[in-house]
Order: C-alpha cells, then structure tokens, then sequence
C-alpha cells in the first residue's frame, strides 16, 4: 500500500520525536552513569488451574495453557510470551536504532517460533531440557535504505536488543520461597 503526504509527514514527525527523546536518554546516561539501571517488575498470581493475573506498570493481563495442557486458553502461554517479548522487542529496537541512524523504516514485523520437547516439561526424559531448543526469527522490514545501510543496522539490533541479549546469554536469577 502507498503512502500518503500525511502518512510520510507523520512518519517524519515521530522520527524527530523519538529522535529528540533518543538524545536526551543518551545525554543523561552520559552524565549520570549511577542512575543507569532500571529495574522491571512483574508480579503474577495464579488463579486458575493454570490461569495467572499478571500485572505489570499499569498494565494487567492473563497468562493461561490452552486446553489441551489443562487451561482455559485465557491468555498466551509463558513461552508465548518469551516468543513475542523477543519479536516486539526486535521490532523497538529496529525503530530505536533506525531512528538514531537517520534510516526511514516504513515497517517491521517480526514472526519468531521456538521448539520445545514436552519430555523436558513433563519430565519424561531429564536428558531433555524443559525450555525452548531451538527459536527462528523472522524479521521483515521496510524501508528505502540501501542493503549496506540495512546491514549495518541489522548488526546494530542484534547487538543491543535486550530481549535477544536475554536469550543468547545466560543470566544470574536469584530465587526467593516465602512460605506462609
């Protein structure tokens, strides 16, 4: 589908905003390496057989099995989810990146699946592992940049993509019980 004069006047719009915003981060991160560490917070509580309440900033969602695994198909499943916060989280940082680079990207898209043996969750076989094998990333983009320019921002994604940083790496998690 073409774009319109708006559409492209829009586009152009929020690329100076975000561009703006861009500056202003890396300015303070700059100035105030100390205050450089956020920190997320998710908090769930099942309420179902498999159906968990999640809340997250403002936000409030349901993560649920579909009914063949015993749920009520409520919501996307935890693996769902590490799937589509990958391919969202590729999709900002292709926006981020661009941006800072001076790239138009009129669209990006991502299909992202992973493989997993249900022997490892089931404990079937604990030579298998519980978690994904195997994930394919499909990223789609749009965009009038030459193939070098693409290149070098693809290369630039990967390298600063938390979400893909998360996976390829393993990462210290720390595990607390309170029973009451």
């Amino acid at each position: 589908m073409a774009s319109t004069y708006w559409d492209i006047r829009e586009t152009a719009n929020m690329n100076v905003a975000l561009g703006k915003i861009i500056e202003n981060i890396r300015d303070k991160l700059v100035k105030r390496p100390d205050k450089a560490t956020v920190t997320f917070v998710s908090q769930s509580n099942l309420q179902g057989v498999f159906r968990s309440e999640v809340n997250v900033r403002d936000h409030v969602f349901q993560v649920d099995e579909p009914p063949p695994m015993g749920g009520d198909n409520a919501g996307p499943n935890p693996v769902e989810l590490t799937l589509a916060a990958l391919g969202t989280c590729q999709e900002m940082t292709y926006r981020l990146c661009a941006t800072a680079m001076g790239i138009e990207i009129a669209r990006v898209s991502a299909k992202v699946e992973g493989d997993l043996d249900m022997r490892g969750l089931f404990a079937v076989d604990d030579a298998v592992r519980p978690g994904l094998q195997k994930v394919r990333l499909t990223i789609t983009l749009e965009s009038n940049a030459s193939p070098a320019e693409l290149e070098e921002l693809k290369c630039q994604v990967n390298a600063h993509c938390p979400v893909l940083d998360i996976l390829r790496n393993p990462v210290p998690v720390e595990v607390a019980y309170v029973a009451n």
